[in-house]
């Protein structure tokens, strides 16, 4: 086994390593979300933690760590009878993001099952998760299916598997811990709200301290072992003092006067539901038991809502995490001041807190002037075009960005056919979830049985197997695999015009309100989206396809118009970007939305070019959407002609609105139940 990291030489990250603390010190915090940008040393200070928990007591033999004292009942390996464990070191158990569902909860053998009626069960990470710690790196690009199983064991602190009649049922309780790079798309709601705490990473810009990063790692990768030796007395005294302080956790007392500053802050920065008071309450009392005391202070209920409020603030993937900070203050000061315990509220007391901790502050948390105070993680927006190009210049007439419109709730556009796509909830495809189309042979591992088509296939050789039993006589041969059709993610490109004539009549903020609400779209129906623009003489990829929309509503924001409108460019260019993410993910199919009032004004024989641009799309089978920008009372359909060149829709903004669809469903029904009175 590769010898870790140590914990304590990581240097800076202040917030990160506290909060990874916290969760040592009680693990009923609800685990640690880890936001940042790559090369943070996330996942090594996660890594790092497994070495820091005491270790667990474990009923010999058991695959499902039960504890000696409180085995639990259900357990496929039990019933355990009273006895003394064995002594652990508690586990850090990773978790795949490309895993299968029944790595993640353990598969049952369905040929035993039918044929013995017995529970063979091989259990998977869950179990092994047990009483430890469930490390998911990049967890934002954590499959649907597999966040709905952790979302599962996380409320219940159990797993389930039921397969056709068959069910076993297990203990999992874990600290869930996620690392995530915020470029590369955003967490479902659900399963960022399980999160206990969140912090936002960055490289230090400080030179001293990214030159002592280097010497560090280096001594690192040139002996392991001997680097490891040398941090061997810091690395005892925070496992001491995180086994002191889990003994000090029972006796922190959380009064009246900070359970009050937790209510009105979680209040006044308006989160949903109740999970931040209960978090914000042990993170408070963990901070406590921490530094040492057995009161929680006003200085604790500020740092716990520094570190469990920011994720959960968040209304749609396009606002940044954080506090307002004065806000804060001011809340804690006016329901200050009651009930604060014993101790000193202002924290300057007659020193109560031990010696600074890994934090670097007291108690182990940063001091004021070292705290990250990002703003999120919106993407810088490019000066520059993909591969270092220019911006295409818009010439004369240029016009500065404008905002964009509020967003609505838009019309589901899909792509025809099934496919094959990475799972998520836009078109039909052919998925590991879903609806039961049929049967057949499994390829490789058995996935989901189809118990009807298995029984079928072994029923008609059970007199030449010399079936004598009860049981039914199945081969492998007999096993059949459901097939099921469900929905898949897709690429999204965005193909937006933003030439002169689009600002025209102060249209520009209404399309962009339009692409914004396809951006949360995207988002909410988990796929990649692209963005591609073009003005003046030429077009840009202002963003390559990616999983974070956030970072495509930043490029729009800032997305100036003005010139003439290169029509054909914009569509080469979005023909290109395919052509390249084809080879990249073939499975994923593209849905083009080209946003546009369809006039072409740009290099020679515009109108033309843009037809034989539109017909190369065609001809490769892309499916698009044109959404219609033209507008005032006299209109060409000049975007209806590129529809259908393109061999796909289009629709105005008006029409883009699911609410107007509803309405114009409704009229229609109305009408019809008028005609039928009156005949």
């Amino acid at each position: 086994m590769s010898t870790p990291f140590p914990f304590t030489a990581v240097v800076g990250q202040d917030d990160l390593r506290l909060a990874l603390l916290l969760n040592a010190v009680s693990p009923a915090v609800g685990g640690v979300l880890v936001r940042g940008e790559k090369g943070t040393a996330k996942s090594t200070a996660v890594r790092a933690l497994a070495a820091l928990m005491p270790e667990v007591d474990v009923v010999p033999g058991c695959r499902f760590s039960c504890a000696p004292a409180s085995p639990d009942p259900a357990c496929p390996d039990g019933p355990h009878g009273a006895g003394a464990g064995e002594p652990r070191p508690a586990r850090m158990v990773e978790l795949p993001v490309g895993a299968s569902e029944d790595r993640l909860v353990g598969a049952l053998d369905i040929e035993r099952a039918l044929s013995e009626g017995v529970k063979a069960f091989e259990p998977g990470l869950l179990a092994d998760a047990h009483r430890g710690i469930l490390y998911v790196d990049e967890v934002n690009l954590l499959h649907d299916h597999l966040v709905d199983l952790l979302l599962d064991a996380a409320a219940m602190g159990a797993s389930y598997v039921e397969r056709e009649g068959v069910s076993v049922r297990h203990a999992s309780k874990f600290l869930l811990v996620g690392t995530m790079n915020p470029e590369e798309g955003e967490l479902r709601p659900q399963l960022l709200d399980r999160f206990g705490l969140t912090v936002e990473v960055a490289a230090s810009r400080e030179p001293d301290q990214r030159v002592e990063v280097v010497r560090r790692r280096l001594a690192y990768e040139d002996g392991p072992e001997e680097f490891a030796a040398r941090w061997a007395n810091e690395e005892a005294a925070v496992r001491r003092r995180i086994a002191a302080a889990r003994e000090l956790l029972p006796q922190v007392r959380l009064g009246d006067g900070a359970l009050r500053q937790i209510a009105a802050t979680c209040a006044a920065f308006e989160v949903d539901g109740m999970r931040a008071d209960i978090v914000m309450a042990r993170t408070a009392t963990a901070l406590a038991a921490w530094a040492g005391r057995t009161d929680v202070l006003a200085e604790d209920v500020r740092q716990a809502a520094l570190l469990a409020l920011p994720h959960r603030r968040r209304r749609n993937p396009f606002d940044a995490p954080g506090l307002d900070e004065d806000k804060l203050d001011e809340t804690l000061e006016e329901f200050g001041g009651q009930d604060q315990g014993d101790g000193d509220v202002d924290g300057d007391g007659d020193g109560d807190d031990p010696d600074p901790g890994p934090g670097g502050g007291p108690g182990g948390r940063p001091e004021p002037d070292d705290a990250p105070r990002g703003d999120g993680d919106t993407a810088a927006r490019p000066e520059a075009g993909e591969g270092g190009e220019p911006r295409p210049s818009g010439g004369a007439g240029e016009q500065s960005p404008v905002r964009a419109a509020e967003p609505f709730r838009t019309k589901v556009l899909s792509v025809p056919g099934l496919g094959d796509g990475a799972a998520g909830r836009r078109s039909r495809a052919r998925t590991e979830h879903g609806r039961t189309t049929g049967a057949r042979r499994p390829q490789g591992a058995l996935g989901r049985l189809h118990l009807a088509a298995t029984v079928r296939a072994a029923a008609p050789h059970q007199r030449a197997r010399g079936r004598s039993g009860p049981g039914l006589v199945v081969r492998r041969d007999d096993l059949r695999q459901a097939t099921r059709e469900g929905r898949e993610g897709n690429l999204v490109l965005f193909v937006v015009d933003a030439s002169g004539s689009m600002a025209a009549r102060q249209r520009m903020g209404a399309v962009k309100g339009a692409v914004l609400s396809l951006l949360l779209d995207a988002y909410q129906r988990r796929d990649k989206v692209g963005l591609v623009t073009f003005r003046g003489s030429a077009a840009e990829v202002a963003l390559p396809p990616t999983s974070s929309v956030d970072a495509a509503a930043a490029r729009l924001e800032s997305l100036p118009t003005g010139g003439r409108t290169p029509l054909a460019a914009g569509l080469l260019k979005a023909h290109e970007v395919l052509r390249v993410e084809r080879l990249r993910d073939p499975a994923r199919r593209p849905l083009l939305v080209v946003v546009t009032d369809g006039r072409a004004t740009g290099g020679p024989e515009p109108v033309a070019l843009a037809g034989r641009a539109a017909r190369l799309l065609a001809g490769e089978g892309v499916a698009s959407v044109v959404v219609d920008c033209e507008s005032g009372p006299v209109r060409l359909g000049l975007a209806g002609q590129l529809a259908a060149g393109l061999g796909g829709t289009a629709v105005t903004l008006d029409e883009l609105r699911a609410d107007s669809i509803a309405g114009l469903v409704k009229d229609v029904r109305k009408a019809v139940q008028n005609d039928r009175r009156a005949a």
